[in-house]
């Protein structure tokens, strides 16, 4: 079993409520071998939504609100759904202060990259589950 990001699976959770949906991805989820998650739904937080970036140790939004619990959150129970369900990867979406892995947004809301991982890749790594990006 994998867990993938909600929003590449055709769900409309993404901050500003779109989807960035991948047949592939998809089609596993269709086949039952894929569990959708949007770590920022399940930490408590709307959507649509100001966008969020990781800046330092806190996740705030474009407004400058702190949104770092409801990440925590988000990310604690993606790992309970992982491990529930013995998911050994996940295929999660790229540059997301959730999901990204390897490069996220640099917190300054300037689009510019700089490595690192969102807080859920990051978990999910920590506990062993192998986590791959899509663009």
């Amino acid at each position: 079993m994998t867990i993938v990001s909600a929003c590449l699976a055709g769900f409309p959770c993404r901050y500003d409520g779109k989807a960035n949906e991948r047949a592939d991805i998809l089609a596993l989820v269709k086949a039952g071998q894929a569990i959708p998650i949007c770590p920022e739904q399940l930490g408590g937080l709307t959507t649509p939504r100001p966008p969020c970036e990781i800046s330092g140790s806190r996740v705030v939004d474009a407004d400058g609100a702190d949104k770092t619990d409801a990440f925590l959150r988000g990310a604690q129970a993606a790992l309970a759904i992982a491990q529930k369900y013995g998911v050994r990867e996940a295929l999660l979406k790229s540059r997301s202060p959730s999901c990204g892995a390897g490069v996220i947004y640099d917190g300054t809301f300037s689009k510019r990259l700089v490595p690192g991982d969102g807080i859920t890749a990051r978990l999910l790594r920590e506990n062993g589950i192998h986590v791959k990006v899509i663009d």
